[in-house]
């Protein structure tokens, strides 16, 4: 029986979105006050969701000490207090939260130990999140965004 473990994380990061393809307006237009020259930040919660099979021995679909280790070296050090917009990852990408939770799956999707990776949940405020699961398209996710 397949059984799944989430496990909630928190990150600070500054990003702004501006695409070099849109004009000023354009990027006005479509980003609103997230455009602003001088970025802004979020305290954002990546939820990560793992799925397989119970171990005989230890009960456990994952081994949480194993996924916190993985989420920290792949996930925290690269992200936690950055500005999203010098990543590499949003080198030729705006970094918008949607971009950054398909990031965040990328990152994660080979590296659990054990388990598969089910979804990856990024919250950017109360009223914002945004969510991937592994698809077997190009981009390897779909996201579902919910905005108030």
């Amino acid at each position: 029986m397949k059984a799944y473990f989430g496990r909630r994380y928190t990150l600070s990061a500054s990003h702004r979105l501006h695409s070099d393809a849109l004009s000023e307006e354009e990027n006005r237009a479509a980003y609103g006050k997230c455009n602003n020259p001088h970025g802004h930040g979020h305290n954002y919660i990546v939820e990560v969701l793992a799925a397989g099979q119970v171990h005989a021995e230890t009960g456990m679909v994952i081994d949480l000490a194993a996924l916190d280790e993985v989420m920290r070296t792949r996930v925290l050090v690269r992200f936690d207090h950055t500005n999203l917009n010098l990543d590499p990852l949003f080198e030729n990408r705006v970094p918008t939260t949607e971009n950054l939770c398909k990031a965040v799956f990328g990152l994660l999707k080979t590296a659990l130990p054990v388990a598969k990776l089910e979804y990856v949940r990024v919250e950017e405020t109360e009223n914002n999140f945004f969510q991937c699961w592994d698809t077997d398209d190009e981009d390897m996710s779909l996201i579902e965004r919910r905005k108030s």
